[in-house]
């Protein structure tokens, strides 16, 4: 396809996919797509470990990865142990937490301290000098993009993907963030509406991409839409409105090769559109997430207000992992309380497919929503 996307990614359909899964990565990778594998919550080490993985299946196609480096966050620019973050956690947060566990029939061994300060290592990740580590690692690597999300990327980033010839794509939510990433001189602009998994905004997405588009447009900075995106006919009109491209996450959610929760997935699978949250209860910034009793727990008059980045995912992350667990093995309540971030478009989602059927899939229907347009414009 002639997009500004293939040529500066070197893919041959303008389709990006993030995902916690390598083989998702590299699935969308050999179809002609971009796979961006989400690295914060790795190690260095687990870091080099998949990265080496990848480039050894992913027959030389080109694939990314995705940070998280906020511009505001709790203690910004300050150095705290896991256990000094563990420490600022008011004990109301981890009875409510316990609590809800309990009314759900989950009894037993608490999570503690210890376990949340296993958790909090990933907050150093978000940190500049953290990110600057999994950079180190990354570029040991063939990757071909950078992505860094909530904020505007670290000066080192964008200086060392320029140096090392790496794009680097900022996701924003805003028009105004928009032009602030373009002034900062970022390569690609990831716009994510409202709709989308995980941390979003509010504005949607058909209104998000003509305001950004149209703020931008002068500057020739490649806009990736994002937000609800689940079928070729969804990426053509983003791309009608001024989109290069896509960049897609939920939709990757419940195919064969994705890691995630048996359980959650067959609750993805049965969803409706509706059946999602945007909520600050999981990591103390707005994502959107499957809707279950853990979120209702979380947005009911007697739950506490959620704490900020990253002290909310200190309390939450170490207890969901246990309900996965649970789930996995049949439990009933943890079942009823397993969730996973996922957006809107979860209600299209209703076929486990594989990767590959997946990307064919979004070639196939943007081609014949592209000849559906052609023809209303007659001969």
């Amino acid at each position: 396809m002639q997009s500004p996307i293939c040529d500066l990614l070197k893919i041959e359909f303008p389709l990006v996919a993030f995902s916690h899964c390598r083989d998702v990565v590299v699935e969308v990778s050999k179809a002609g797509g971009m796979g961006v594998l989400g690295a914060v919550g790795l190690s260095p080490e687990a870091l080099e470990s998949e990265l080496t993985w990848i480039d050894e299946n992913v027959d030389g196609k080109p694939y990314g990865i995705d940070l998280l480096v906020p511009s505001v966050m709790l203690g910004k620019g300050e150095h705290q142990t896991p256990m000094q973050l563990v420490d600022q956690i008011p004990e109301t947060h981890k009875q409510f937490a316990e609590d809800v566990l309990h009314r759900h029939g989950i009894e037993g061994e608490t999570v503690d301290d210890e376990q949340r300060a296993q958790m909090a290592g990933f907050a150093e990740n978000m940190r500049e000098d953290g990110a600057a580590r999994l950079l180190d690692v990354a570029f040991r690597h063939p990757i071909g993009l950078i992505a860094n999300a909530l904020g505007v990327p670290p000066a080192d980033m964008l200086e060392r993907g320029k140096a090392y010839g790496v794009p680097v794509a900022a996701l924003v939510g805003a028009k105004e963030h928009a032009v602030r990433q373009v002034a900062a001189g970022v390569d690609i602009l990831v716009a994510a509406g409202g709709e989308a998994g995980g941390h979003c905004g509010d504005v949607s997405t058909i209104v998000l991409i003509p305001e950004v588009y149209a703020a931008v447009k002068d500057h020739n900075v490649p806009i990736l839409a994002a937000g609800g995106i689940a079928t070729g006919s969804q990426m053509a009109a983003c791309m009608a409105m001024g989109a290069d491209g896509a960049w897609t996450g939920s939709v990757w959610l419940t195919t064969s090769e994705a890691e995630t929760s048996p359980a959650v997935k067959e609750k993805m699978l049965s969803a409706s559109s509706r059946d999602t949250v945007r909520s600050k209860s999981r990591t103390g910034k707005y994502s959107r997430q499957l809707r279950s009793a853990w979120t209702d727990a979380w947005e009911s008059a007697e739950a506490p207000a959620p704490l900020p980045m990253p002290l909310q995912s200190i309390v939450t992350g170490p207890v969901l992992a246990r309900v996965d667990r649970l789930a996995e093995g049949g439990h009933e309540g943890a079942r009823q309380l397993a969730t996973y971030w996922v957006g809107q478009t979860v209600g299209l989602m209703n076929t486990p497919l594989s990767v590959r059927a997946v990307v064919a899939g979004f070639m196939e229907d943007f081609l014949e929503a592209s000849e559906r347009l052609q023809r209303s414009l007659g001969d």
